[in-house]
């Protein structure tokens, strides 16, 4: 398997035949996340640490799950109670961590670039969980790997990624996956809540729902990250619901097996109509949350590979 990491920071440098080795192996934990024991040792001996200085439920939960899985003795750092809180710097922490030789080092932090500076000043594996709007690289991966399954491939597809893109790290590496493995890809949303210079992305942009789902293989609803606005970039809920929220009127627009997608949380009449979200002919939702658990296994696992083999060479070199 080709996997050439040293840290998961974001999809912008995985190779897609990367891509396609952590899906693949996404696929053996899938299935045995289904047995009775749901037992590995591919991280027996290791140690993981989840700091999340974002409040998450989904993906927190997934990595500590994940880990416990694979074997890790695993840690959930409290942000909150820690010293950061009283005005320690994130170098300070990163130099604290390692002092604590842990293995691998899952992150989520408000600030873009804060994970990478992290991984910078630390000797072990660092797994970017979602830094400020730049990426989330295990959600892109989780979404591939659930579009795959229902649909067979991850290849020219029509891909129509709904809502806030502004604010979405979620939309950022979905973007540059889906790109990576020759998708076409739809943004739609209010222009409003569109990147700047996002006619520079190699994507289609649309602020019609009807006219950006037509035909579209998969619909992509995204969370409106009312937490990250500093102004009225709707004109308020009910009228973005209107306009821009998924109902199965305008989802009949799209094609008839297309699957509807969301990373959540959601906001049930505000991003997506509660009862389309629960249809299991057409949403693929809660395979989404059963999906983040194989494929930050199998992240995990592949970093681990990687982090031993380095720390034989290193050895080795020191025998010499």
């Amino acid at each position: 398997m080709t996997f050439r990491a040293r840290h998961l920071l974001g999809i912008e440098h995985l190779a897609p035949d990367e891509i396609r080795t952590v899906l693949d192996l996404a696929e053996s934990y899938v299935e045995l996340n289904q047995r009775t024991v749901k037992r590995s040792d591919a991280l027996a001996g290791m140690t993981q640490i989840n700091m999340f200085f974002e409040n998450s439920t989904r993906t927190q939960a997934s990595f500590e799950l994940a880990g416990k899985r694979l074997g890790a003795d695993v840690m959930n750092m409290s942000v909150a109670h820690s010293s950061v809180k009283k005005g320690e710097t994130l170098i300070d922490t990163a130099l604290t961590l390692n002092a604590m030789h842990p293995d691998l080092l899952v992150v989520r932090h408000p600030a873009s670039g804060a994970v990478d500076l992290l991984a910078q000043k630390v000797n072990c594996a660092v797994l970017n969980a979602g830094d400020g709007r730049h990426e989330h690289p295990t959600q892109a991966l989780l979404d591939a790997l659930t579009i795959r399954r229902a649909k067979g491939r991850i290849q020219r597809l029509t891909v129509a990624i709904c809502g806030d893109i502004a604010h979405s790290r979620v939309a950022r590496s979905n973007l540059i996956l889906l790109g990576k493995m020759e998708n076409r890809i739809r943004l739609i949303g209010p222009p409003t809540l569109m990147p700047s210079g996002v006619a520079d992305l190699g994507c289609e942009v649309y602020d019609d729902m009807r006219e950006g789902l037509l035909d579209a293989d998969v619909v992509m609803m995204l969370r409106l990250q009312k937490e990250r606005m500093d102004g009225g970039f709707i004109p308020s809920e009910r009228e973005y619901y209107h306009r821009f929220g998924l109902d199965a009127e305008k989802l009949g627009f799209a094609k008839e097996d297309a699957i509807v997608m969301h990373p959540g949380p959601m906001n049930r009449g505000v991003e997506i109509d509660g009862e389309l979200a629960d249809d299991i002919n057409r949403s693929v939702i809660q395979d989404q949350v059963e999906m983040g658990v194989a494929v930050r296994m199998a992240c995990m696992d592949l970093l681990a590979r990687n982090l031993r083999a380095e720390r034989g060479r290193q050895a080795a070199g020191v025998m010499v």
